[in-house]
């Protein structure tokens, strides 16, 4: 969670501090990440073909692989797909929006996404959990309505897609038993769409030493090696609380953007955190009832 909430300090802090555009963030994050975590596969290849070389790379990366061997052709095209359109959708927001607003937006429409998901799969909801649901959506609701405080509604939309991309993403990843050879397949099969968006892109470039720095960092660490983490703790969780863990992230982004960007907190953002936050918790922490299956 912490490397989530910093991809959020970090692009924030190139897109405010630095001259670096949104399409060239995207694009040189998700090209980083593929590299680092080709880089990692490669490593695991030659540790698991001498054991004896590199113990302390190869106890790490034997965390996070199971036994067969990695290849760059797990991934899909359309996990691919929802992790560009969540990098894209998270750097142009971020234009205009402040971390602990785009954390909150993001994360929202990241937990509604799943918590939608487990009641298509058959998941019900009791009573308290409705009402946590509702309070949710409608501190949601407040906080983007038209007012001096509210955030800017461009961001805002791009935001709320790319939480759900991000949420597609997370659920399908449910599933994988490889996080390191499925994260880098997905981030390399990215790689064109990002390409794409960078030529579309390219009469507004700006290249910028420093910013380019925070996307290799962001791309790298706190993407691509994070979300192998992420993956990898995926298949224990259930898609709720897989929704809860992350919703510290707000607060720890917003928390950065204080310390670390000179951004304010408002009292209107402090209230639809409590809303949302708080609804989206009382849905995912009480225990979902289950199914009587004695009666047929």
């Amino acid at each position: 969670m912490i490397a989530f909430a910093s991809n959020s300090l970090l692009c924030r802090a190139a897109l405010k501090q630095t001259d670096i555009d949104a399409a060239t963030f995207t694009f040189t994050r998700i090209f980083s990440g593929a590299v680092t975590l080709w880089l990692l596969m490669h490593v695991r290849r030659k540790t698991t073909a001498n054991r004896t070389a590199l113990p302390l790379v190869e106890t790490f990366s034997s965390s996070l692989l199971v036994t067969h061997h990695p290849s760059l052709r797990d991934g899909t095209w359309s996990s691919a797909f929802a992790l560009f359109v969540y990098a894209a959708g998270f750097s142009f927001a971020y234009v205009a929006l402040s971390a602990g607003t785009g954390a909150l937006l993001l994360f929202g429409a990241v937990q509604a996404t799943m918590i939608l998901w487990g009641l298509h799969k058959g998941e019900r909801l009791d009573t308290i959990q409705i009402v946590g649901f509702i309070v949710a959506v409608t501190g949601l609701i407040v906080f983007l309505s038209p007012g001096l405080s509210a955030p800017p509604l461009a961001g805002s939309i791009l935001m709320l897609g790319a939480g759900v991309a991000w949420g597609i993403y997370s659920l399908r990843g449910k599933g994988e038993r490889n996080p390191v050879s499925v994260t880098a397949g997905n981030f390399v099969r990215a790689v064109p769409f990002a390409t794409a968006l960078g030529i579309i892109f390219a009469p507004w470039t700006h290249l910028n030493l420093a910013g380019i720095s925070y996307a290799i960092i962001s791309g790298a660490v706190t993407s691509g090696l994070g979300y192998v983490i992420w993956y990898s703790t995926l298949p224990g969780l259930k898609a709720a609380s897989a929704a809860t863990v992350q919703l510290s992230v707000p607060v720890l982004a917003a928390t950065g953007g204080i310390l670390l960007l000179g951004e304010p907190i408002t009292l209107r953002y402090m209230l639809a955190s409590v809303a949302v936050l708080g609804g989206i918790a009382v849905v995912v922490a009480t225990p979902h009832p289950q199914p009587n299956l004695s009666k047929r």
